[in-house]
Order: structure tokens, then sequence, then C-alpha cells
């Protein structure tokens, strides 16, 4: 792997990182509800591109896995959340 790719990579996850800790403060002190759906959903995203950078790092299919497993129960669990907000139950 070349010196710019891995330079890349590490200054992409640094910045992930950030991405992360700003995604959890939406979360931990939003003023709503909603706003902390959708920083729940920005943190799944975020972790999924950071599956995605790992996986180009360490050159293993497993993370590409692990990255469309994690987007799947994100977008069910947005749904959930989201239904419930609406209706105030997930079951009907």
């Amino acid at each position: 792997m070349s010196v710019v790719l891995t330079v890349a990579i590490t200054v992409t996850l640094v910045f992930y990182a950030l991405a992360l800790g700003i995604g959890l403060l939406r979360v931990l002190h939003g003023p709503s509800a909603q706003d902390r759906v959708l920083a729940l959903d920005f943190m799944y995203v975020v972790g999924m591109l950071t599956m995605l950078v790992l996986a180009i790092r360490y050159d293993s299919s497993m993370y590409f896995e692990g990255a469309l497993l994690m987007v799947l129960f994100g977008f069910v669990s947005s749904v959930a959340l989201a239904k419930f907000l609406l209706r105030g139950e997930v079951i009907e």
C-alpha cells in the first residue's frame, strides 16, 4: 500500500471519528426526539463508511459484509423509530 493511501485512510478515519463524536453529542443533547433519530441515522451511515475504509485498509471482504449488515439493521431500526414517533407503537 502506498504512503499516500495510508495517510488518506488515516485522515479519513480521524474525520469519521470526529463526525461520530458530533453525532453522539446530538443524540445526547438533541432538542427533540426527531433530532435524535436523525443523529442515529447519521451515525450508522458514518459507521458504515468507517467499515468500508477499514475494508480498504486491511484488504478484507469481511468488513464489506459487516457494513452491509450495519446498513440493513440501521434502516430497519430507523423505520421502527419513525413509526414509533408517529403512532406511539411499532407493531399494530
